[in-house]
């Protein structure tokens, strides 16, 4: 047992002696979080509106200033046709243009909206939200109820997903570096011919990984609550314990690349191709699974973050029980299972 334990805390100082890695650890964690949170942002804000009307009653003068006075239109102009306002979009001097009808005011509706859409989600987004305060002219308040997330932040949205990103790409990227390199220095051979068991060695070299995830964890669930305001309204014990069992998968399937990676550049290659790209594409982070196409909904089936994902949305921002997320977390722990099985079944105590 002393000898298993000095192995860890090897692993661990070298880890620790290690700026660049500890600044990856770290540094990437705090970067994304602020990048997501703040400067990559889905929310409507200040969208530049123009209103297009041939005249002014007072619904459609309580209309514009309804507009005007949201947080998510500024008004920059005021034209009598159509026409004018689509050549004011085409040019980038608005966009969107909000054409009231000359029946509006009785009516209520013969509204039409010309919209930028080379984004088509934000596109959609700016003209729902623009129906959404033109309907409600006359009748006081906005009288429609958004559940979990009722101020329609981004964050909300982010932060499960950067926190499946992240402890994937550290668990199992840095794991299978971290091996890959014992071999390319031949070092290996000596840890394999030395009392601890070989799959004792490799858990060792895992551990402080573990240890590692599990503080950036925390540190993302403090700066999701504190800096972006993020709740956490489910139980932290359930957010914890499933968080756990997705860094033990990551970690497994670090030690399935380092069983087919030779070098450190292949195990990159490997860890990119197999884990970046999926998580970004294919996990929900950024996309709707949903609205993918039949094919990449098949694919995206088998990428362990999507179900994390899914996991910490409906705990952390829905507040459900660990009893509505049972699906995801069997499927977490079946995968582990299954990859640290293939990882163990290839691991080869003999160098070739």
């Amino acid at each position: 047992m002393k000898q298993f334990i000095s192995f860890v805390i090897k692993e661990a100082k070298h880890i620790v002696r290690d700026k660049r890695t500890m600044l990856i650890l770290f540094g990437m964690p705090t970067v994304l979080m602020l990048l997501f949170g703040f400067a990559i942002s889905t929310d409507v804000r200040n969208v530049r509106t123009i209103v297009v009307t041939s005249q002014i009653d007072n619904q459609t003068r309580a209309a514009v200033e309804r507009l005007g006075a949201s947080e998510y239109f500024t008004i920059t102009a005021t034209v009598a046709t159509p026409r004018e306002a689509e050549l004011m979009i085409r040019n980038q001097k608005a966009d969107l243009a909000v054409v009231f009808g000359h029946d509006f005011a009785s009516r209520h509706s013969g509204v039409q909206f010309i919209v930028d859409g080379a984004d088509p989600n934000m596109a959609q987004q700016w003209t729902n939200y623009a129906q959404g305060v033109i309907a409600n002219v006359g009748t006081g308040p906005v009288n429609s109820k958004m559940l979990y997330n009722p101020q329609m932040k981004s964050a909300y949205n982010f932060v499960p997903a950067i926190m499946g990103m992240l402890l994937m790409l550290i668990c199992a990227m840095m794991t299978s570096i971290s091996i890959v390199r014992e071999k390319e220095k031949g070092t290996m051979e000596v840890l394999l011919v030395s009392p601890v068991k070989p799959i004792m060695v490799i858990i060792a070299k895992a551990i402080p990984y573990l240890v590692l995830a599990f503080f950036i964890l925390i540190v993302i669930l403090l700066m999701a609550r504190f800096v972006l305001g993020v709740p956490i309204a489910g139980s932290l014990v359930w957010i914890i314990a499933v968080s756990v069992l997705y860094i033990l998968l990551a970690l497994s399937l670090g030690l399935l690349i380092s069983n087919i990676a030779k070098t450190q550049l292949v195990a990159l290659l490997l860890s990119a191709m197999v884990l970046l790209m999926p998580v970004v594409m294919l996990s929900g982070m950024m996309f709707p699974v949903e609205s993918m196409p039949k094919v990449l909904q098949w694919i995206s089936a088998v990428v362990p973050p999507r179900y994390y994902i899914e996991a910490m949305r409906k705990l952390m921002i829905m507040g459900v029980g660990i009893g509505e997320v049972l699906k995801e977390v069997i499927i977490l722990a079946g995968m582990t299972a299954l990859f640290l099985s293939i990882a163990l079944a290839k691991f080869n105590t003999r160098l070739e």
